[in-house]
């Protein structure tokens, strides 16, 4: 029988949200956590329930061992999203890209690996590449807590998209200069039709 976390392997005085429970479901149906030393579990719980919570020490643990675990089963999409999230946690950017992005290629059809690197590329503020995997995130969702997730993502880079957080990208400055005068005749146009109320 294949060993998983389940809601039974996490202690009772130790809180886990419903985002993380379902984060945590998603990631280990097939996940063999006999894969996984039993320190880096204790510490991966500790990062599904608040990745806040764990020390630097701890953290580059985790890392250590995930990228020993990854090097030991390279074909196990769910071990490379796992060490693609702590690698995010120890704020390994370009790293965490390649093993989400290699986690994607390995398993097409993983809603929790879309669904991280979408994340990844929302925190990022690249929101074309974050709304393409969260979007195919939510077509894999398997049941209605994958669904809300991907579906609060996603309205997450919608908001994002209609304030205009995306990063730009490589522009020239006289397309900043540009936005700043349609900004600044915008602003006066506004200013000259707004009616004075006495």
């Amino acid at each position: 029988m294949k060993n998983t976390i389940t809601d039974n392997n996490v202690p009772a005085n130790n809180h886990v949200s419903g985002e993380s429970l379902a984060l945590k479901q998603a990631i280990t149906p097939s996940l063999s956590l006999s894969s996984i030393p039993s320190n880096a579990q204790r510490l991966v719980l500790r990062m599904f329930a608040d990745p806040s919570l764990l020390e630097k020490q701890e953290r580059t643990e985790l890392v250590a061992q995930l990228r020993d675990c990854v090097a030991q089963h390279p074909e196990v999409s769910e071990l490379r999203v796992l060490f693609g999230m702590a690698l995010c946690v120890n704020l390994e950017v370009q790293p965490a890209i390649e093993e989400l992005r290699t986690a994607v290629s390995l398993d097409p059809h993983s809603f929790i690996a879309h669904l991280k690197l979408g994340e990844l590329w929302m925190r990022l503020r690249v929101c074309n590449k974050a709304a393409e995997h969260t979007h195919q995130a939510a077509k894999l969702a398997q049941n209605m807590a994958q669904a809300d997730l991907a579906r609060k993502q996603a309205a997450a880079i919608r908001t994002m998209l209609r304030e205009g957080i995306e990063r730009g990208g490589y522009k020239t400055p006289g397309q900043w200069i540009a936005r700043a005068f349609r900004r600044l005749v915008r602003n006066r146009s506004e200013a000259l039709v707004t009616p004075q109320i006495s």
